[in-house]
């Protein structure tokens, strides 16, 4: 084992405080007034225009140094693996969101190549997620139900599946276009920050809670049942106990097709992993379950001599441009807003992993205005809204993808299919889909183990998973997640409503500071007491400070005051009472001399003498000095400026110093405008280290603060 080197670090230097440093040092004021910053952001110039241009448009400036020799064949692979990867799972969400198979392969289409061109992102695979579907789904079974389009034909009810789905699409074209246009503006408002209030542990709890509706919704399908779309709070219960009921009436050719493919996929998905780095390229297990599926069903004509369901017909070709339904905006706004948070907040955050593993960075605005346009023109071509999938980003990584030259190539191999091949799906069993919609969720199901990591590491967090997700599953995906970011900030709230405070001891023969129960070394500073809050000081927790430094100092402050006010009023009563004993006394003895006049004289020039009072003796039990550690106070509001102003004056009333340090340069600014600051109060009672302060007021206890700033004491530390 290596002896550890011995470095020796020493310090020379007088005691300052801030006035000293300002005075020495010169601080520089921003004196940029607003029209200044206004006009300097409104100003072009060349490089200004090329850096907006090359910001807007990435691909400008990546594509021209594309490097083909490196990239290219990796990014083949790559394309062609995620693109046959995303026609099974674009036809399950699809159906899914409630919307015919054929949607879910244009959402696999036309935003991946609006992502090329505007996405930062090198290794996401955009496109349908079933998060987002689920949403999508809830919203077009809203507004179009079932039982709208029934009809009675010679006494039998009989949807309209025709008008159903065409009105299903509107709406869902309607909702996608309007949270992308709530994307392009919040990016465009640099509102990118956003994701900052989806922390980790409220996403995954959010997904897992999401994870369930997709579940249940997909049931219908397993089990081959026609349940009543519930919606509100407490749906999800409702259409539990509603599947419930319609067991018995199961369809057992459907129950069939969802065991078998259920197992098969998830043992050819073992099966994968397992042989997974000895494959140059992994099975595509969905695409060979859909097509054996699709050759069985036909061969078989599983809707005909079984009742199963299937996805029916698929159009060739692609859908021409229409502008969505703009009556409908009004019904799905709350809608499409969670929509635009939840897609990108997923979407960034996967981003951001692939980014930080590959040294490279996503720019959050950019991608809010990117998903924007992904879902605008989306909408306008009939998709329905898209984020990113783990499971195809994972493949686009491990196939060698490097670029988003992989994502548009897998969207060309959607388009061939869309063109060419998709009419051959058209027998396909929506158990089949059910099926692997299931087995994709196996990676977002196993988030139930964050719960025991949680606990070891984070309980608060813990916490904000669990009601997250119990949120999620109660309440609709959107109004669970709005609850969930209110309780997620709340606990913000509490976790600065309940900080720690301590007491601060020396490590000898060092500047250092640590609580005085964190180290057997520390030592507490003889008549000093040092003070330290772990959270910022505002309205909210600012009467607990004053509490918490009476209490870890010992000192009453409201029963000290209370009793030297009483003490002065006491000893006032009694001079009263002893001058007027004086007075008559006096008056009595002048008038046996005959000089009355003259002692009404002497007590009326006793008046106007100004008396000076001798301080007690002080207790000898209070600490001669109080430090306030700042560090962890990022800002300050009025109602904490006065609380340090109150507990200056309420201290040094009863004769003990309080000083500041470790106050930051926002912090001094609020100081100074909150009127902290006076001709008495000055800089010279803030310092910038605790040992500044410290040893300041080790020299200057028992003289005249007027004084401190003639008096300087050097300051040496050494370092082991």
């Amino acid at each position: 084992m290596a002896e550890r080197r011995r470095v020796d670090y020493s310090v020379h230097r007088d005691v300052m405080h801030e006035e000293t440093v300002d005075n020495i040092f010169n601080p520089i004021h921003n004196t940029t007034t607003v029209r200044e910053k206004v006009k300097k952001s409104v100003s072009c110039s060349g490089p200004r225009a090329k850096k907006c241009l090359v910001g807007s448009l990435p691909v400008v400036s990546w594509l021209p140094r594309y490097s083909f020799r490196e990239n290219i064949l990796g990014d083949i692979i790559s394309g062609i693996s995620v693109g046959i990867m995303q026609l099974p799972q674009g036809m399950a969400y699809a159906i899914l969101a409630s919307v015919p198979a054929v949607y879910g392969l244009y959402s696999s289409f036309y935003p991946v190549l609006v992502y090329f061109i505007f996405g930062t992102s090198r290794h996401i695979s955009v496109g349908t997620y079933a998060v987002m579907s689920v949403m999508i789904g809830g919203v077009t079974e809203r507004l179009a139900p079932d039982s709208a389009f029934t009809v009675n034909i010679t006494g039998e009810a009989i949807i309209n599946t025709t008008l159903r789905d065409a009105e299903r699409v509107k709406v869902a074209a309607a909702v996608t276009f309007l949270s992308g246009i709530f994307q392009v503006l919040l990016g465009l408002v640099q509102f990118g920050f956003v994701v900052t209030y989806l922390s980790e542990p409220l996403v995954r709890g959010y997904t897992t809670g999401a994870a369930i509706h997709v579940i249940v919704s997909q049931l219908k399908y397993t089990f081959g049942i026609s349940p009543t779309r519930f919606s509100g709070p407490l749906a999800l219960i409702y259409t539990v106990l509603e599947i419930c009921s319609l067991l018995p009436k199961t369809n057992l050719g459907t129950l069939v097709v969802s065991a078998v493919s259920i197992v098969c996929l998830i043992l050819a998905k073992e099966l994968n992993a397992y042989l997974g780095k000895r494959l140059p390229v992994p099975i595509p297990v969905e695409l060979l379950g859909i097509v054996v599926a699709t050759v069985v069903s036909w061969q078989v004509d599983l809707n005909g001599q079984y009742g199963i369901d299937v996805v029916g017909g698929i159009p060739s070709g692609l859908q021409p441009p229409a502008l969505p339904k703009v009556s409908l905006f009004s019904q799905v706004i709350g809608d499409a807003f969670a929509i635009a948070v939840v897609g990108y907040g997923l979407a960034i955050s996967l981003g951001r992993i692939f980014a930080l593993k590959y040294g490279y960075k996503v720019d959050s605005n950019q991608e809010l205005i990117a998903f924007g346009l992904c879902n605008t023109f989306g909408g306008i071509f009939q998709c329905f809204a898209i984020s990113c999938s783990m499971s195809r980003s994972m493949v686009q990584v491990s196939t060698g993808g490097k670029s988003q030259v992989a994502g548009a190539l897998s969207a060309v191999v959607i388009l061939v299919i869309t063109m060419w091949i998709g009419q051959l799906f058209e027998d396909l069993p929506k158990a089949m889909l059910a099926a692997i919609i299931y087995v994709n969720l196996q990676g977002i199901m196993k988030q139930f183990m964050d719960i025991p990591s949680l606990w070891r590491s984070n309980r608060i967090d813990m916490v904000v998973w669990i009601v997250t997700f119990v949120l999620t599953v109660l309440l609709n995906p959107d109004i669970g997640l709005a609850a969930s970011i209110a309780f997620s900030l709340l606990t913000v709230i509490f976790r600065t409503q309940l900080p720690t405070y301590s007491l601060l001891g020396q490590i000898p023969d060092t500047d250092i500071y640590r609580p005085l129960n964190s180290y057997e070394q520390v030592k507490k500073v003889p008549d000093v007491v040092v003070f330290r809050s772990s959270a910022t000081l505002y309205f909210a927790n600012a009467e607990m400070y004053q509490e918490a430094l009476g209490r870890k100092t010992g000192i009453d402050i409201t029963k000290i005051l209370a009793a030297k006010k009483k003490l002065e009023a006491k000893r006032k009563r009694v001079e009263k009472k002893e001058m007027k004993k004086a007075k008559k006394d006096a008056k009595k003895e002048a008038k046996e001399n005959g000089n009355v006049q003259q002692v009404e004289s002497d007590f009326a020039e006793m008046k106007d003498v100004a008396v000076i009072e001798v301080e007690a003796e002080r207790d000898p039990s209070l600490p001669r000095a109080i430090v306030l550690d700042l560090s962890p106070v990022n800002f300050l509001d009025t109602v904490g400026v006065k609380t340090l102003k109150n507990i200056k004056n309420d201290y040094e009333e009863i004769g003990i110093k309080v000083v500041l340090t470790g106050c930051l340069p926002g912090v001094l600014y609020n100081l100074t405008t909150g009127g902290f600051f006076n001709d008495k109060v000055t800089k010279c009672c803030v310092f910038s280290s605790i040992h500044d302060a410290v040893l300041h007021c080790q020299c200057h206890c028992g003289t005249e603060s007027h004084q401190q700033d003639k008096e300087v004491k050097d300051l040496t530390a050494t370092y082991f």
